[in-house]
């Protein structure tokens, strides 16, 4: 009810054009959701698989790590591609792929097959998430646009938290192949859904336009340099930098320094990833009123403040209890930036939705990556190093926000 409210709250009031309808709204969300849960469901099975599959932990891991790859590179191929030739096609070419590609992941009979597929149900299922963005930016502008991005990151922020936890309540009944299974069945869902839900956004026309013009100050992709998108771009994935800095590392701050056990755990984790999703469906409502920056500017500067006493309670040694008030804080308030920043990144480069959202993506998931090692902080007694990375990336995230605004009182419309 409250993804048709907005949508229809996005056409009536907001002076950008806007045809993101519920049934779209939520199928977008399903694309984006099908990686988290293709990445963590499957990860307390893990001890499962290197037994039966007769394979090193190394080896087992090399499949996350495969599908992550696969994630980055068909973002970085799907996005171009459907600028050239429209999103419809690409978008179920993506799926089947993916569906074809967990198939042969369910009933691989060797961890080298697995490897190898779930490579492929990355590169696939990669496609949903570049243009499921590209087609909320063809379909919505402004406003509307944020209201859709950041109910989309309602989906997105709960995927991470509870894909594992039903990993956990499976592995037992039906094995490692059973939770595949299950992903499996999400691709079959999502290709479904395209076929039955998603129409072409970037007809013929529009392409052909596209592609004439030639001169460099109206080229498309000369617009991925402007100062615009490259600072919202950054501002979202440094920020979405924070929030994997703490993914990361909160095993060790839950349960090793705060003393919590697997429950506890889970409950801290749930009530950060609640704070998240409720945020974000706080912030498709506050786009209504404010302006888009605002929102961002109120979001970024939360989560830069929570960083900052997260580590002057680090400093002060304080019982480690405390350090969980600075996270929820900074958690939720990420809720405010990461829709609307995306919407304010895509908007800057309207000639190019496709390549932009490839190499937001790309962003996002190549500092994930390089986050995780950083905050390897397990068997050590302090936070400091989860402390300086959280600061680090929101510090550039503010820096690259408040770049991005000079460069759109240069003509860039900021909603």
């Amino acid at each position: 009810m409250e993804i048709e409210e907005l949508s229809r709250t996005a056409v009536s009031r907001d002076t950008g054009r806007s045809s993101v309808s519920g049934p779209l709204l939520l199928v977008l969300a399903l694309l984006s959701a099908v990686a988290p849960f293709a990445t963590d469901m499957y990860l307390p099975a893990f001890p499962q698989m290197t037994e039966e599959l007769s394979a090193s932990a190394t080896a087992v891991q090399l499949t996350l790590t495969a599908f992550l790859i696969g994630v980055t590179i068909g973002q970085l191929v799907f996005g171009p591609i459907s600028d050239r030739l429209g999103r419809f096609r690409p978008l179920v070419f993506g799926a089947a792929l993916c569906v074809v590609a967990s198939a042969v992941a369910v009933f691989a009979p060797s961890i080298a097959v697995l490897v190898i597929a779930r490579f492929l149900q990355g590169l696939g299922g990669a496609a949903g998430m570049v243009i499921g963005r590209a087609i909320i930016s063809d379909l919505a502008k402004g406003k509307a646009a944020a209201r859709a991005f950041s109910l989309m990151m309602i989906v997105g922020g709960v995927a991470p938290v509870i894909a594992p936890l039903f990993g956990g309540f499976l592995v037992g009944p039906i094995g490692w192949r059973g939770i595949l299974g299950v992903v499996l069945a999400l691709a079959v869902l999502m290709l479904v859904s395209i076929l039955a839900v998603v129409r072409e956004t970037l007809p013929v026309e529009r392409r052909a336009e596209l592609a004439h013009r030639h001169a460099d100050d109206e080229s498309p992709l000369a617009a991925l340099r402007s100062r615009p998108f490259v600072g919202y771009s950054l501002t979202f994935a440094f920020a979405f930098a924070v929030m994997m800095a703490y993914i990361s590392a909160s095993p060790f701050l839950y349960q090793d320094m705060i003393g919590l056990g697997t429950v506890g755990y889970g409950l801290a984790f749930g009530a950060n990833a609640l704070a998240l999703t409720a945020v974000s469906g706080l912030a498709a409502r506050l786009t209504v009123t404010y302006s888009v920056r605002g929102v961002v500017a109120v979001g970024i500067g939360f989560v830069a403040a929570s960083t900052v006493v997260f580590g002057l309670l680090v400093i002060a040694d304080v019982p480690a209890g405390w350090l969980a008030v600075p996270i929820f804080v900074a958690v939720g308030s990420l809720g405010l930036v990461f829709g609307n920043a995306t919407a304010l990144a895509l908007q800057s480069v309207p000639k190019a939705a496709g390549s932009a959202s490839a190499v937001l993506g790309a962003l996002q998931f190549g500092l994930a990556a390089a986050v995780s090692p950083l905050v390897s902080i397990r068997g050590e007694d302090t936070a400091g190093p989860l402390a300086v990375v959280m600061l680090a990336a929101a510090a550039i995230a503010v820096v690259a926000f408040v770049l991005a605004g000079r460069g759109s009182r240069s003509g860039v419309p900021t909603a």
